[in-house]
């Protein structure tokens, strides 16, 4: 089975202490409780052909409801998920204000087995992070491009 490919945009400023960037929380059940480990850059899977940079504009302006900064993309690389699944991401840098965030949604049969589907947000909370509170909240793998980020920002 080939990976799955993922494009995602890591929105990058200028806090007091250092750099502070934009990651959002999953939306659902499954992970309402969790979040050190838990947290991501706005992301999601490339459509057959399509470009890496227009899919991680795309997911960015459907995870967050609006669009991302103008502005050249900054190729921070691929990194592979504990799943397999691959990650190219962009830095880009920009402000968001965290509370004006709506997702697209999704549909789940929750509870197990009772036969009920609900909708949840895709994204159910974004946040402004520095450097090292961003590397615990990060799924694991990601943490590596916050690296990345602070190496080509010099």
């Amino acid at each position: 089975m080939a990976a799955r490919h993922s494009a995602g945009i890591l929105l990058h400023r200028a806090g007091a202490g250092g750099p502070e960037v934009l990651l959002v929380h999953p939306g659902g059940p499954l992970w309402a409780k969790r979040d050190l480990g838990a947290w991501s850059i706005p992301k999601g899977l490339l459509d057959d052909g399509e470009d890496a940079r227009a899919c991680a504009r795309r997911e960015f302006e459907e995870e967050l409801g609006s669009p991302p900064p103008d502005g050249p993309l900054l190729d921070l690389g691929t990194i592979r998920q504990k799943g397999g699944k691959l990650v190219q991401a962009y830095g880009l840098p920009g402000d968001l204000d965290p509370g004006t965030v709506r997702s697209t949604t999704f549909t789940l049969a929750w509870p197990p087995g009772s036969g009920t589907t609900r909708e949840f947000p895709e994204v159910d909370r974004a946040g402004w992070f520095g450097i090292e509170e961003a590397r615990a909240k990060l799924i694991p793998a990601q943490a590596e491009l916050l690296d990345r980020l602070l190496e080509r920002l010099g």
